[in-house]
């Protein structure tokens, strides 16, 4: 069992005041939701697996590796760390089921930034109006690292399609008025993490350091959200009608796993 140093946030010292601002602004910055040995052990096994697990996505953006928990023990421990699922169903109000987890590296000097986008629309979703991230650094993300900035309040726009990731105007055609609304820069100790709202809109500059910037992202659902059918690599061949739950063993709820 590995050892802490320094205190971490759970869901029982989550504050009023954090809470408060993830329902306000969409976003919140938690401190410590691993204790440094955690993240430094996670970030170890994280790379082990980027090494050789298939990668969704290998561009210039970013490498994408989706459903990791499914495949690897060693990330399932993260992915299904009680600490990250309590606080997110804290937060966001509402009992919550895994939708799915991700690590994304961004290479060294890779030269592209994630664009503004908000992530709810890309999902098949229905009945889902509490979808949460928690956003986790794996290793220190200072601003010239990679760190995300998100535009509060942009969580109540829950009328737009999906963005293109790689287009600087996707958003802003799709909704100007967000062009001109505060944007706030959140960078990461390892260790820490962002929580997110689905539909809070965000984006990540490029890597400009000689390391590679390693966060993982645990995405939750509300647990009584429906498959819409749209297509999505996580559905696909699951066997769900839509309008059916999405629910079983590749969506378990947070209450369930967290009480183990």
């Amino acid at each position: 069992m590995m050892t802490t140093t320094t205190a971490q946030t759970t869901a029982e010292t989550l504050t009023d005041e954090q809470i408060a601002a993830y329902r306000t602004q969409g976003f919140v910055h938690i401190p410590g939701i691993l204790s440094p040995e955690e993240a430094a052990h996670f970030h170890e096994v994280a790379q082990d697996f980027a090494k050789g697990g298939p990668a969704l996505s290998n561009q210039a953006i970013f490498q994408q590796l989706v459903n990791v928990w499914r495949q690897d023990e060693g990330m399932k421990a993260l992915t299904l760390h009680p600490n990250i699922g309590t606080v997110a169903e804290k937060l966001a109000g509402v009992p919550l089921r895994i939708w799915h987890d991700q690590i994304l590296i961004k290479k060294p000097h890779n030269g592209a930034p994630t664009e503004w986008h908000q992530d709810q629309p890309y999902w098949p979703h229905l009945e889902s109006v509490q979808p949460i991230s928690c956003w986790i650094a794996l290793c220190d993300v200072p601003v010239e690292r990679g760190c995300m900035t998100f535009i509060p309040g942009s969580q109540v726009r829950t009328d737009l399609r999906a963005q293109n990731l790689s287009d600087p105007d996707s958003l802003f055609s799709i909704c100007p008025e967000l062009k001109w609304e505060a944007r706030v820069t959140v960078p990461l100790k390892a260790g820490d993490c962002t929580f997110h709202h689905g539909r809070c809109a965000h984006m990540a500059t490029p890597n400009f350091t000689d390391d590679p910037r390693i966060a993982h992202v645990v995405i939750f659902m509300d647990a009584a959200t429906k498959f819409s059918g749209a297509p999505h690599v996580v559905t696909q061949n699951a066997g769900f009608a839509v309008g059916e739950p999405l629910s079983g063993e590749l969506f378990p709820q947070v209450a369930e796993y967290a009480a183990e």
